[in-house]
């Protein structure tokens, strides 16, 4: 039986190519070191960010209606980093660049290493950069 090994890539249809470049860029390239490249597909344009793990791309939306985190689909996307400080660090990077991304801290109810930051892009879609917590280390050591 074949294994999953990792996430491939993430496709984000977005409203606004040039805002929502200018946004990732400060995100992705900025605060978490992913690389980013340019192409077309089908004649549309596309921005792929990536880093050894995985692919983040924005391509052109079809349609414009406003995300809906509480619809069918996407509720939120969390990009992990490995410690509390890293989150911290990224919190006030983000800050620093314009995105209104909440002050890192602790959310104990959920783990008592948990520590994030929360944010949303240009379109609405939540985001979120937490830490790799112990539970995740023993749980992922486990399979």
């Amino acid at each position: 039986m074949a294994e999953v090994i990792g996430i491939d890539h993430i496709y984000l249809s977005v409203s606004d190519m040039e805002k929502s470049q200018a946004f990732y860029d400060r995100l992705l390239v900025q605060a978490l070191n992913f690389h980013k490249q340019a192409f077309t597909l089908g004649d549309d344009p596309h921005i792929q960010y990536f880093n050894r793990h995985f692919g983040f791309v924005l391509r052109p939306a079809r349609v414009t209606t406003p995300h809906e985190p509480y619809a069918p689909g996407l509720h939120h996307f969390c990009f992990r980093v490995e410690t509390v400080q890293d989150v911290g660090e990224v919190a006030m990077q983000l800050q620093a660049a314009g995105i209104a991304a909440t002050d890192a801290r602790l959310y104990p109810d959920y783990a008592p290493d948990y520590a994030a930051t929360y944010f949303s892009d240009p379109d609405g879609v939540r985001l979120e950069v937490t830490n790799f917590r112990q539970e995740r280390r023993e749980r992922y050591a486990q399979c």
